[in-house]
């Protein structure tokens, strides 16, 4: 194959940016037959099209998407080249692009990825939020640098990947002062019959709360299945029902929702992984992440809690994946 021509690749990024040659041509400043012709230079020095027509749009095809996360990597960097030339800094900024499982707590999130802030160069994060196949699809592109996620990534996934495990704690419970004096019984028997908020289908941590109810001789009633923690936690707050957290995070559930602790366990542990395309970890950030050390990231959060809550004492074995 011939050598790049990066005009060709800045003109193909354009039209992907703007969805059409015309948009492009206007902020080119260069005719539409031109840009045309230079991609269909481009396409052939490739060998495959890069674009399909949509009406009057264009849409990427997977080679052009593929193609698509490089052209944004390489003129992003040449973005920044000018910056440095034209400031002279000291030091080049790392850019962190993360994907976060919607299913992975906010402050969990923010947990794991607090080791990469702690680098000597300037971090610039790029976070987004999603469904893991989602976001394991723009791994695969190059588009993301990890994954975060609650749950190993699963052997039908289509997509070259490495799991780098990052931690586990137990569970905390929490519920409404009002909700917790409907059900005043200790920890967890008061779960029984009471309603309950639970995460989606897709998470992990589901299954293992179905087994631990069982084995708790309790049968909560399902007010809510959220595949979004966020959202489950909004709902806890109004009272729907009651709902569990990572007790690495409990404190802070507490203070932001105003709830009650209602009882915390280790019979069941939520995990936590990194997903990358690499084996070995390059990525300064990453690496810095993968690195930390489990039990000073998940250590228990719950030295404030209010001494009325009961901690589950049954069993010695903890639930996992």
């Amino acid at each position: 194959m011939a050598h790049l021509n990066y005009k060709h690749l800045y003109y193909f990024w354009m039209v992907a940016k703007t969805g059409s040659i015309a948009r492009a041509s206007e902020q080119l400043h260069v005719t539409p037959q031109t840009i045309s012709g230079q991609l269909s230079l481009f396409e052939d020095l490739q060998g495959e099209a890069l674009f399909e027509k949509a009406g009057r749009n264009l849409e990427l095809t997977e080679a052009g998407r593929l193609v698509l996360a490089y052209a944004e990597e390489i003129f992003l960097l040449g973005q920044e080249l000018e910056q440095v030339l034209r400031h002279h800094p000291t030091e080049r900024t790392v850019q962190l692009r993360v994907g976060v499982s919607d299913a992975v707590a906010k402050a969990v999130a923010y947990k794991l990825l607090a080791p990469a802030l702690s680098l000597p160069q300037t971090l610039r994060i790029n976070c987004r939020e999603g469904k893991l196949d989602d976001l394991l699809a723009e791994l695969a592109r190059h588009k993301l640098d990890i994954v975060i996620t609650d749950t190993p990534m699963p052997p039908s996934a289509n997509v070259r990947g490495f799991n780098h495990p990052l931690g586990e704690c137990g569970l905390s419970f929490f519920a409404t002062r009002g909700l917790r004096e409907q059900y005043p019984q200790q920890f967890p028997a008061c779960l029984d019959g009471a309603p309950i908020l639970l995460p989606g289908e897709d998470s992990a941590l589901r299954s293992r709360l179905m087994h631990w109810f069982e084995t708790q001789g309790v049968r909560p009633r399902i007010a809510g299945e959220f595949d979004d923690s966020a959202l489950m936690s909004a709902f806890g707050e109004a009272g729907v029902g009651f709902f569990a957290k990572p007790s690495a995070i409990a404190d802070m559930v507490m203070r932001q929702y105003d709830l009650e602790l209602v009882g915390t366990t280790e019979d069941i542990t939520e995990q936590f992984y990194a997903i990358s395309v690499q084996r070995k970890i390059t990525h300064p950030a990453v690496l810095a992440i993968s690195q930390a050390k489990p039990l000073t990231t998940f250590g228990s959060d719950t030295s404030h809690a209010t001494s009325s809550a009961n901690k589950s004492l049954s069993g010695k074995k903890s639930i996992k994946k």
